[in-house]
């Protein structure tokens, strides 16, 4: 019976051991703090549950609808474009500096190669100048609907500052949108529940940027990172539950 007591607390020491280890080993961002939405609305802003399936909406002027007022909004059964700009520029420009064209796929296979995400863009930092001129062709190749956003825009020109393409399974949106001078990171992500927090998150830099965001994949390292990857936390997993065992053995052997 007290072998069995001996290798009771051999178990209970080798479980406090894996809390402990779990507990103490959450990384913190690589640079700057954590993401801050608190200039964001999107209360008026979850189209999840809505079914455009059978809806086309392409010729209706959307400016005296409640949580959209003064937005430009295209939508349709393949989705939606809202607050593009392709002509009038920020007030800090005097010129469209550069033009681009971004093509970005959005589906579960650009997940594959970052751990603990299930979607992903094909690209998750767009690097431009002050002052440009900015296309994106969203490409959904999943079945499910999935969105390109980008905010913090100048909200003069980009009512809630933001810019928004969604995609249903399968279509394509391309949407054009013109940055200001400053040198600024801006969060690009899908606004659906879950879909940023499972890879579907990047960044936009202008020009220097300004600070990099945490957890975007391929790019910056996890605010949060599994505990169970870091090689330091599993070889203290293994030598501790190896000295616990050693020592409930040779407890039970002496007391024999």
């Amino acid at each position: 019976m007290k072998g069995h007591r001996y290798a009771t607390v051999a178990l209970a020491g080798l479980l406090c051991l894996l809390l402990a280890s779990r507990a103490f080993s959450v990384d913190a961002p690589r640079s700057g703090p954590a993401m801050d939405h608190s200039q964001m609305d999107h209360s008026q802003m979850d189209h999840s549950q809505m079914d455009h399936s059978q809806m086309d909406h392409s010729q209706m002027d959307h400016s005296g609808h409640g949580g959209h007022a003064g937005h430009k909004m295209t939508l349709d059964a393949e989705g939606m474009v809202m607050n593009w700009n392709e002509d009038t520029l920020p007030e800090d420009c005097s010129a469209i500096s550069r033009d681009y064209a971004f093509e970005v796929h959005a589906g579960t296979k650009y997940a594959e190669p970052y751990n603990g995400t299930i979607f992903g863009m094909s690209q998750h930092e767009f690097r431009v100048e002050p002052c440009s001129r900015i296309t994106v062709t969203f490409i959904n190749e999943d079945e499910v609907r999935h969105q390109f956003m980008v905010h913090q825009l100048p909200k003069y020109l980009y009512p809630q500052g933001m810019f928004h393409l969604e995609a249903a399974g399968g279509a394509t949106k391309t949407g054009t949108f013109i940055v200001p001078s400053d040198n600024r990171t801006y969060l690009v992500h899908c606004d659906l529940a879950q879909h940023m927090e499972k890879g579907m998150k990047g960044q936009l830099v202008v020009g220097r940027g300004s600070v990099d965001l945490p957890s975007v994949p391929g790019v910056t390292a996890n605010f949060r990172r599994d505990w169970y990857t870091d090689p330091v936390v599993l070889l203290g997993v293994f030598a501790g539950g190896l000295g616990f065992s050693l020592i409930g053995l040779l407890l039970f052997l002496w007391r024999r």
